[in-house]
Protein backbone atom coordinates (compact mmCIF):
# COMPACT_ATOMS: atom_id res chain seq x y z
CA UNK A 1 0.00 0.00 0.00
CA UNK A 2 3.10 2.40 0.51
CA UNK A 3 4.67 1.74 -2.72
CA UNK A 4 1.46 2.54 -4.01
CA UNK A 5 1.03 5.61 -2.49
CA UNK A 6 4.18 6.85 -2.79
CA UNK A 7 4.47 6.12 -6.33
CA UNK A 8 0.76 8.00 -7.27
CA UNK A 9 -1.05 4.71 -8.10
CA UNK A 10 -2.98 6.20 -5.07
CA UNK A 11 -4.00 9.34 -2.54
CA UNK A 12 -4.49 8.91 0.97
CA UNK A 13 -7.98 8.91 0.56
CA UNK A 14 -8.39 5.66 -1.94
CA UNK A 15 -5.38 4.18 -0.27
CA UNK A 16 -8.00 4.14 3.15
CA UNK A 17 -10.83 2.39 0.80
CA UNK A 18 -8.41 -0.26 -0.51
CA UNK A 19 -7.16 -0.79 3.25
CA UNK A 20 -10.71 -1.51 4.60
CA UNK A 21 -11.52 -3.85 1.03
CA UNK A 22 -8.20 -5.73 1.63
CA UNK A 23 -9.01 -6.50 5.36
CA UNK A 24 -12.59 -7.38 4.61
CA UNK A 25 -11.25 -10.00 2.71
CA UNK A 26 -11.88 -8.87 -1.12
CA UNK A 27 -8.36 -9.45 -2.35
CA UNK A 28 -4.94 -8.02 -2.26
CA UNK A 29 -4.68 -4.27 -3.16
CA UNK A 30 -4.41 -4.43 -6.96
CA UNK A 31 -7.42 -7.14 -7.46
CA UNK A 32 -9.52 -4.18 -4.82
CA UNK A 33 -8.32 -1.25 -7.11
CA UNK A 34 -9.05 -3.21 -10.29
CA UNK A 35 -12.32 -4.38 -9.39
CA UNK A 36 -13.27 -1.23 -7.33
CA UNK A 37 -12.02 1.42 -10.33
CA UNK A 38 -9.93 2.87 -7.41
CA UNK A 39 -6.85 4.44 -9.55
CA UNK A 40 -5.92 7.66 -9.46
CA UNK A 41 -6.87 9.79 -12.46
CA UNK A 42 -3.99 10.79 -13.82
CA UNK A 43 -4.57 10.18 -17.36
CA UNK A 44 -3.44 14.29 -18.78
CA UNK A 45 -6.53 14.09 -21.42
CA UNK A 46 -8.83 13.06 -18.71
CA UNK A 47 -7.91 15.28 -16.26
CA UNK A 48 -7.65 18.40 -18.54
CA UNK A 49 -11.04 17.28 -19.74
CA UNK A 50 -12.17 18.03 -15.55
CA UNK A 51 -10.61 20.71 -15.31
CA UNK A 52 -11.84 22.81 -18.21
CA UNK A 53 -15.37 21.73 -16.89
CA UNK A 54 -14.33 22.79 -13.61
CA UNK A 55 -13.21 26.50 -15.15
CA UNK A 56 -16.59 26.59 -17.29
CA UNK A 57 -18.78 25.98 -14.50
CA UNK A 58 -17.03 27.95 -12.02
CA UNK A 59 -16.64 31.44 -14.05
CA UNK A 60 -16.41 33.90 -10.64
CA UNK A 61 -13.79 31.48 -9.21
CA UNK A 62 -12.09 31.40 -12.46
CA UNK A 63 -12.18 35.01 -13.24
CA UNK A 64 -10.20 35.59 -9.06
CA UNK A 65 -7.61 32.96 -10.44
CA UNK A 66 -7.12 34.78 -13.76
CA UNK A 67 -6.69 38.36 -11.52
CA UNK A 68 -4.07 36.83 -9.48
CA UNK A 69 -5.62 35.26 -6.68
CA UNK A 70 -4.18 31.63 -6.97
CA UNK A 71 -5.48 30.94 -3.51
CA UNK A 72 -8.91 30.17 -5.16
CA UNK A 73 -7.52 27.87 -7.28
CA UNK A 74 -8.37 25.86 -4.43
CA UNK A 75 -11.89 25.13 -5.07
CA UNK A 76 -11.39 24.37 -8.70
CA UNK A 77 -9.49 22.11 -7.41
CA UNK A 78 -11.92 20.91 -5.15
CA UNK A 79 -14.42 20.95 -8.23
CA UNK A 80 -11.91 18.23 -9.72
CA UNK A 81 -11.72 16.27 -7.09
CA UNK A 82 -15.66 16.20 -6.93
CA UNK A 83 -16.03 15.32 -9.89
CA UNK A 84 -13.50 12.70 -10.15
CA UNK A 85 -14.91 11.55 -6.86
CA UNK A 86 -11.59 11.98 -4.81
CA UNK A 87 -9.56 10.18 -7.26
CA UNK A 88 -7.56 13.11 -9.89
CA UNK A 89 -4.40 13.89 -8.99
CA UNK A 90 -4.72 16.53 -6.86
CA UNK A 91 -1.67 18.29 -7.79
CA UNK A 92 -1.65 17.86 -11.01
CA UNK A 93 -4.97 19.30 -11.44
CA UNK A 94 -4.29 22.16 -9.36
CA UNK A 95 -0.96 22.90 -11.88
CA UNK A 96 -3.58 22.17 -14.91
CA UNK A 97 -5.73 24.99 -13.42
CA UNK A 98 -3.44 27.48 -13.07
CA UNK A 99 -1.94 27.29 -16.48
CA UNK A 100 -5.42 27.55 -17.78
CA UNK A 101 -5.74 30.36 -16.00
CA UNK A 102 -2.13 31.96 -16.77
CA UNK A 103 -1.33 32.05 -13.45
CA UNK A 104 2.15 29.92 -12.78
CA UNK A 105 1.17 29.14 -9.39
Amino acid sequence: MTELVASGALNDRLARQVLAAVLAGEGGPDEVIASRGLAVVSDEGKLAAVVDEAIEANPEVAGRVRSGKVAAASALAGAVMKTTRGQADAVRARELILQRLGQSG
